[in-house]
């Protein structure tokens, strides 16, 4: 049996792909655990600068495996991992790129929504389809509300309908469509991997710390990062770089190099970001219970 999430490494670079086309990529327990365990050790080596995220197959994501979800063992495990991939994005300072074909329904636009930027092919469609099977998209809805505004998601999850790329550009869920959209999410993952390191992570921490703030409390935080972020060798080397019309040569990319040959992890147990979630649950009831 294949891996339900196949992992490779380029340099800055870790590309993620859900490995489940036979069941059109659904989310079963196998596949949660494997993804939330790769972008939580991701998260903390700091020679990864971004992550892509694409899957096998003629779909994206299906949503969570109903065969599994009709069994109604592990609920307990189902519902932690479910909320620590569909709030993400949320938590991390690495950028995470989505390139999108086929359908992206339920959790997998739940998935979508999670990531900073998202290419999709044109015949690409998207749904919040849960209240067809008796269900609202509990966990999901956050993170989409936060993509195209509440109203038009509380919608969606009414009606259950499917809408095209075209639509999911307009409303915000997707950035851009591409005829090959997975070729298109590595190039620009590829250039993330070799923007400053600096300015993504200290940009990104600020988007997390300030969400929910107020106006003025948001200020304080962008004027004491931001007072960092101007003291830093990548912004001098930004002006450096554009006072002499040359590309930037960023300082803090010599800092996050992976090691040679790289590998995941390189080395989880240095300097980094915080753990961006609670351990993974498992299921430890004893042998014959659910």
């Amino acid at each position: 049996m294949s891996d339900p999430l196949q992992s490779v490494r380029e340099g800055r670079l870790l590309h993620l792909t859900i490995n489940r086309p036979d069941k059109r990529n659904a989310l079963n327990l196998e596949l949660c655990r494997a993804l939330m365990e790769a972008i939580d050790l991701a998260s903390r080596d700091r020679s990864l600068g971004v992550i892509l995220l694409t899957a096998a197959g003629k779909s994206f994501c299906a949503g969570m495996d109903l065969v599994e979800a009709a069994e109604g063992t592990n609920s307990n495990q189902a519902n932690a991992l479910h909320e620590q991939i569909f709030t993400f994005c949320a938590r991390m300072e690495k950028p995470i790129v989505a390139g999108v074909q086929g359908a992206a329904l339920a959790g997998g636009a739940g998935l979508v929504a999670n990531c900073h930027v998202a290419v999709a092919s044109p015949d690409a469609t998207f749904g919040l389809t849960e209240i067809r099977l008796g269900l609202w998209p509990f966990l999901v809805f956050r993170s989409v509300a936060a993509a195209i505004g509440e109203r038009r998601a509380v919608e969606l999850s009414l009606t259950g309908r499917t809408f095209p790329a075209a639509q999911a550009l307009e409303w915000g869920l997707i950035h851009e469509i591409a005829d090959d959209a997975p070729a298109r999410a590595l190039e620009i993952a590829r250039a993330l991997a070799e923007s400053s390191p600096t300015a993504i992570q200290n940009g990104l921490s600020y988007v997390n710390q300030v969400r929910g703030l107020s106006w003025e409390k948001a200020g304080e935080v962008a004027r004491m990062i931001r007072d960092d972020v101007f003291g830093s060798d990548d912004f001098a080397e930004g002006v450096r770089a554009f006072q002499e019309k040359r590309p930037p040569r960023w300082p803090s990319l010599n800092e996050y190099r992976p090691p040679v040959p790289a590998s995941l992890p390189a080395d989880p147990s240095e300097a980094g970001p915080l753990p961006m979630s609670a351990p993974i649950p498992r299921d430890e009831s004893p042998p014959g219970k659910p």
